[in-house]
Protein backbone atom coordinates (compact mmCIF):
# COMPACT_ATOMS: atom_id res chain seq x y z
CA UNK A 1 0.00 0.00 0.00
CA UNK A 2 1.96 3.03 -1.36
CA UNK A 3 1.86 6.14 1.28
CA UNK A 4 0.03 9.33 0.74
CA UNK A 5 2.31 12.14 -0.26
CA UNK A 6 0.78 15.13 1.57
CA UNK A 7 0.15 18.36 -0.23
CA UNK A 8 1.56 21.70 0.51
CA UNK A 9 -0.48 24.52 0.64
CA UNK A 10 1.45 27.66 -1.12
CA UNK A 11 2.93 29.83 1.21
CA UNK A 12 1.84 33.82 0.74
CA UNK A 13 5.01 36.57 1.17
CA UNK A 14 5.17 38.00 4.36
CA UNK A 15 6.34 41.52 2.81
CA UNK A 16 8.21 43.82 5.24
CA UNK A 17 6.59 46.39 6.41
CA UNK A 18 9.27 49.56 6.69
CA UNK A 19 8.23 52.08 9.50
CA UNK A 20 10.26 55.77 10.96
CA UNK A 21 12.17 55.02 13.96
CA UNK A 22 11.64 58.30 15.89
CA UNK A 23 12.14 58.47 19.86
CA UNK A 24 12.76 54.70 20.21
CA UNK A 25 9.52 53.87 18.27
CA UNK A 26 8.14 53.08 14.96
CA UNK A 27 5.28 54.89 13.69
CA UNK A 28 4.64 55.23 9.93
CA UNK A 29 4.84 58.92 8.38
CA UNK A 30 2.05 61.37 10.14
CA UNK A 31 1.51 62.12 6.54
CA UNK A 32 0.52 58.92 5.39
CA UNK A 33 2.38 58.99 2.62
CA UNK A 34 4.98 56.30 1.19
CA UNK A 35 7.00 55.95 -1.89
CA UNK A 36 8.04 53.03 -4.27
CA UNK A 37 11.77 51.73 -3.26
CA UNK A 38 13.03 49.75 -6.23
CA UNK A 39 16.18 47.92 -6.46
CA UNK A 40 19.20 48.76 -9.15
CA UNK A 41 17.13 47.24 -11.98
CA UNK A 42 13.78 48.80 -10.87
CA UNK A 43 12.30 46.42 -9.50
CA UNK A 44 10.14 46.93 -7.11
CA UNK A 45 11.14 46.39 -3.09
CA UNK A 46 8.96 47.85 -0.87
CA UNK A 47 6.93 50.75 0.26
CA UNK A 48 8.80 53.20 2.22
CA UNK A 49 7.27 56.36 4.35
CA UNK A 50 7.45 59.51 2.93
CA UNK A 51 8.13 61.76 6.25
CA UNK A 52 7.01 64.92 6.57
CA UNK A 53 7.92 68.29 7.86
CA UNK A 54 5.67 67.26 10.88
CA UNK A 55 7.81 63.98 10.76
CA UNK A 56 10.93 65.62 11.08
CA UNK A 57 10.29 68.19 14.13
CA UNK A 58 8.89 65.36 16.18
CA UNK A 59 12.45 64.40 15.41
CA UNK A 60 14.32 67.31 16.61
CA UNK A 61 11.85 66.92 20.17
CA UNK A 62 12.72 63.22 20.77
CA UNK A 63 16.30 64.32 20.15
CA UNK A 64 16.54 67.08 22.28
CA UNK A 65 14.71 65.43 24.84
CA UNK A 66 17.26 62.19 24.67
CA UNK A 67 20.41 64.46 24.59
CA UNK A 68 20.79 65.23 28.67
CA UNK A 69 21.16 61.95 29.37
CA UNK A 70 23.23 60.96 26.76
CA UNK A 71 25.51 63.34 26.49
CA UNK A 72 25.87 63.08 30.88
CA UNK A 73 26.59 59.30 30.26
CA UNK A 74 30.65 58.59 31.08
CA UNK A 75 32.24 58.09 27.60
CA UNK A 76 33.55 54.35 28.33
CA UNK A 77 28.94 53.71 28.55
CA UNK A 78 28.74 55.38 25.38
CA UNK A 79 31.69 53.15 23.99
CA UNK A 80 30.12 50.05 25.19
CA UNK A 81 26.72 51.17 23.57
CA UNK A 82 28.35 51.39 20.71
CA UNK A 83 29.97 48.28 20.44
CA UNK A 84 26.52 46.33 21.27
CA UNK A 85 25.12 48.32 18.13
CA UNK A 86 28.49 46.13 16.21
CA UNK A 87 26.87 43.14 17.80
CA UNK A 88 23.44 42.77 17.04
CA UNK A 89 24.37 44.08 13.26
CA UNK A 90 26.70 41.10 13.55
CA UNK A 91 23.77 38.90 14.14
CA UNK A 92 21.79 40.29 11.77
CA UNK A 93 24.35 40.34 8.92
CA UNK A 94 22.60 38.48 6.31
CA UNK A 95 19.80 40.37 6.02
CA UNK A 96 21.75 43.64 5.26
CA UNK A 97 23.67 41.82 3.28
CA UNK A 98 20.67 41.46 1.19
CA UNK A 99 19.33 44.84 1.60
CA UNK A 100 22.60 46.64 0.49
CA UNK A 101 22.70 44.14 -2.34
CA UNK A 102 19.46 45.10 -3.79
CA UNK A 103 19.99 48.77 -3.12
CA UNK A 104 23.49 49.35 -4.11
CA UNK A 105 23.25 47.04 -7.29
CA UNK A 106 26.21 45.04 -5.66
CA UNK A 107 27.37 41.40 -6.05
CA UNK A 108 26.76 39.04 -3.01
CA UNK A 109 30.26 39.00 -2.14
CA UNK A 110 30.52 43.17 -2.37
CA UNK A 111 27.94 43.56 -0.54
CA UNK A 112 29.28 41.49 2.40
CA UNK A 113 32.60 43.52 2.25
CA UNK A 114 30.17 46.50 2.62
CA UNK A 115 28.38 45.47 5.48
CA UNK A 116 31.57 43.97 7.27
CA UNK A 117 32.80 47.69 7.01
CA UNK A 118 30.25 49.13 8.63
CA UNK A 119 30.13 46.63 11.35
CA UNK A 120 33.93 47.14 11.71
CA UNK A 121 33.05 51.13 11.94
CA UNK A 122 31.16 50.89 15.12
CA UNK A 123 33.78 49.14 16.46
CA UNK A 124 36.33 51.90 15.60
CA UNK A 125 34.41 54.43 16.74
CA UNK A 126 33.01 52.58 19.81
CA UNK A 127 36.66 52.42 20.56
CA UNK A 128 36.94 56.68 20.54
CA UNK A 129 34.40 57.69 22.53
CA UNK A 130 36.81 57.95 25.83
CA UNK A 131 39.94 58.24 23.76
CA UNK A 132 38.81 61.79 21.98
CA UNK A 133 38.56 63.76 24.73
CA UNK A 134 42.69 63.56 25.11
CA UNK A 135 43.55 63.77 21.62
CA UNK A 136 41.48 67.29 21.31
CA UNK A 137 41.71 68.70 24.96
CA UNK A 138 44.17 69.49 27.31
CA UNK A 139 46.23 71.90 29.41
CA UNK A 140 47.18 75.10 27.81
CA UNK A 141 50.16 77.53 28.25
CA UNK A 142 49.17 80.65 29.83
CA UNK A 143 50.92 83.38 30.85
CA UNK A 144 49.95 84.29 35.35
CA UNK A 145 49.16 81.81 37.99
CA UNK A 146 46.57 79.97 36.66
CA UNK A 147 45.50 76.19 34.79
CA UNK A 148 44.07 76.64 31.76
CA UNK A 149 42.10 73.08 30.89
CA UNK A 150 40.49 72.89 27.62
CA UNK A 151 37.75 69.79 27.15
CA UNK A 152 35.59 68.98 24.28
CA UNK A 153 31.65 68.30 24.48
CA UNK A 154 29.01 67.55 22.39
CA UNK A 155 27.28 70.52 20.36
CA UNK A 156 24.00 69.14 20.83
CA UNK A 157 21.52 67.59 18.40
CA UNK A 158 22.82 67.57 14.98
CA UNK A 159 20.56 66.63 11.47
CA UNK A 160 22.39 63.93 9.24
CA UNK A 161 21.77 63.72 5.38
CA UNK A 162 23.08 60.61 5.22
CA UNK A 163 25.18 60.05 2.08
CA UNK A 164 22.87 59.14 -1.03
CA UNK A 165 25.33 56.73 -2.65
CA UNK A 166 26.46 54.84 0.10
CA UNK A 167 23.21 53.47 1.37
CA UNK A 168 24.73 51.40 4.62
CA UNK A 169 28.54 52.03 5.16
CA UNK A 170 28.49 55.61 4.58
CA UNK A 171 25.39 56.27 6.44
CA UNK A 172 27.36 54.14 9.53
CA UNK A 173 30.30 56.53 8.29
CA UNK A 174 28.35 60.28 8.82
CA UNK A 175 26.11 58.38 11.96
CA UNK A 176 28.51 56.85 14.70
CA UNK A 177 30.95 59.85 14.92
CA UNK A 178 27.77 62.33 15.64
CA UNK A 179 26.88 59.89 18.59
CA UNK A 180 30.35 58.82 19.71
CA UNK A 181 30.77 62.56 21.17
CA UNK A 182 27.65 62.39 22.73
CA UNK A 183 25.58 64.44 20.64
CA UNK A 184 21.77 63.09 19.29
CA UNK A 185 21.21 62.55 15.61
CA UNK A 186 18.27 63.38 12.90
CA UNK A 187 19.23 61.14 10.19
CA UNK A 188 17.54 61.64 6.31
CA UNK A 189 18.11 58.23 5.06
CA UNK A 190 19.10 57.93 1.12
CA UNK A 191 16.05 58.82 -0.85
CA UNK A 192 16.71 56.10 -3.48
CA UNK A 193 18.29 53.29 -1.51
CA UNK A 194 16.56 53.91 2.75
CA UNK A 195 15.46 50.36 3.79
CA UNK A 196 19.29 49.76 5.07
CA UNK A 197 18.72 52.68 7.55
CA UNK A 198 15.10 51.89 7.75
CA UNK A 199 16.60 48.69 9.10
CA UNK A 200 19.43 50.03 11.15
CA UNK A 201 16.50 51.43 13.33
CA UNK A 202 15.44 47.92 13.93
CA UNK A 203 18.85 47.64 15.77
CA UNK A 204 19.16 50.20 17.24
CA UNK A 205 16.08 49.90 18.90
CA UNK A 206 17.76 46.17 20.89
CA UNK A 207 21.24 47.84 21.37
CA UNK A 208 21.04 49.71 24.17
CA UNK A 209 21.21 53.15 22.59
CA UNK A 210 18.22 55.12 24.60
CA UNK A 211 15.28 55.98 22.72
CA UNK A 212 15.79 59.67 20.95
CA UNK A 213 19.34 59.81 20.65
CA UNK A 214 18.83 58.29 16.83
CA UNK A 215 16.05 59.05 14.98
CA UNK A 216 15.54 58.07 11.18
CA UNK A 217 13.57 59.95 8.50
CA UNK A 218 13.17 58.32 5.03
CA UNK A 219 11.63 60.98 2.16
CA UNK A 220 12.66 63.75 0.28
CA UNK A 221 16.24 64.91 1.17
CA UNK A 222 15.27 68.57 -0.02
CA UNK A 223 11.99 68.19 1.54
CA UNK A 224 13.18 66.91 4.98
CA UNK A 225 16.86 68.58 4.74
CA UNK A 226 14.66 72.51 4.84
CA UNK A 227 13.05 72.35 8.32
CA UNK A 228 15.85 71.16 9.83
CA UNK A 229 18.30 73.37 8.51
CA UNK A 230 15.71 76.15 9.54
CA UNK A 231 14.96 74.71 12.65
CA UNK A 232 15.97 76.72 15.85
CA UNK A 233 16.37 73.73 17.90
CA UNK A 234 19.15 72.24 15.97
CA UNK A 235 22.33 72.79 16.53
CA UNK A 236 24.26 71.29 13.29
CA UNK A 237 24.02 70.03 10.34
CA UNK A 238 25.91 67.54 7.87
CA UNK A 239 25.34 67.77 4.24
CA UNK A 240 26.68 65.04 3.18
CA UNK A 241 23.51 63.77 1.39
CA UNK A 242 22.72 66.64 -0.42
CA UNK A 243 23.65 67.97 -4.05
CA UNK A 244 25.96 71.47 -4.27
CA UNK A 245 22.69 73.40 -4.84
CA UNK A 246 21.01 72.38 -2.49
CA UNK A 247 23.60 72.33 0.47
CA UNK A 248 24.04 76.31 -0.47
CA UNK A 249 20.15 76.52 0.29
CA UNK A 250 19.91 74.79 3.56
CA UNK A 251 23.31 76.86 4.71
CA UNK A 252 22.09 79.59 4.30
CA UNK A 253 19.24 78.97 6.43
CA UNK A 254 21.31 76.83 8.96
CA UNK A 255 22.83 80.47 9.11
CA UNK A 256 19.83 81.79 11.12
CA UNK A 257 20.93 80.13 14.24
CA UNK A 258 24.51 79.94 13.60
CA UNK A 259 24.17 76.39 13.29
CA UNK A 260 27.59 73.94 12.58
CA UNK A 261 27.99 73.30 9.17
CA UNK A 262 29.99 70.36 7.95
CA UNK A 263 29.58 70.80 3.64
CA UNK A 264 29.52 68.31 1.21
CA UNK A 265 32.66 66.60 0.31
CA UNK A 266 34.52 63.72 -1.61
CA UNK A 267 34.34 60.95 0.51
CA UNK A 268 35.81 57.11 0.61
CA UNK A 269 33.67 55.28 2.45
CA UNK A 270 35.64 52.24 2.28
CA UNK A 271 39.16 53.90 4.08
CA UNK A 272 39.80 53.98 7.58
CA UNK A 273 38.19 57.79 8.81
CA UNK A 274 40.26 60.12 10.34
CA UNK A 275 38.68 62.29 13.42
CA UNK A 276 37.02 64.75 11.58
CA UNK A 277 33.61 64.30 11.92
CA UNK A 278 33.89 63.89 15.63
CA UNK A 279 35.30 66.96 15.80
CA UNK A 280 33.27 69.04 13.69
CA UNK A 281 30.49 68.60 16.22
CA UNK A 282 32.23 69.18 19.31
CA UNK A 283 32.16 72.73 20.94
CA UNK A 284 35.40 73.46 23.69
CA UNK A 285 35.12 74.55 27.13
CA UNK A 286 38.09 76.07 28.55
CA UNK A 287 38.13 76.36 32.67
CA UNK A 288 40.53 78.60 34.57
CA UNK A 289 41.26 78.16 37.62
CA UNK A 290 44.21 79.67 40.40
CA UNK A 291 47.07 77.35 40.87
CA UNK A 292 47.95 78.39 44.43
CA UNK A 293 50.90 80.63 43.72
CA UNK A 294 51.30 83.55 46.49
CA UNK A 295 53.05 86.87 45.83
CA UNK A 296 56.56 87.19 43.56
CA UNK A 297 58.25 84.97 45.83
CA UNK A 298 56.44 81.75 44.03
CA UNK A 299 55.34 80.37 47.21
CA UNK A 300 52.05 77.99 46.97
CA UNK A 301 49.75 76.58 49.47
Amino acid sequence: MSEKTEKTEPRLSVFKTYKLYVGGKFPRSESGRVYEVTDSKGNWLANAPRSSRKDARDAVVAARKAFGGWSGATAYNRGQVLYRVAEMLEGRREQFVREVAEAEGLSKAKASAVVDAAVDRWVWYAGWTDKIAQVVGGANPVAGPYFNLSSPEPTGVVAVLAPQDSSFLGLVSVLAPVIATGNTAVVVASAQAPLPALSLGEVLATSDVPGGVVNILSGGTAELGAPLAAHQDVNAIDLAGADAELAKELEVAAADNLKRVLRPQAVDYSATPGIDRMTAFLETKTVWHPTGALGASGSSY
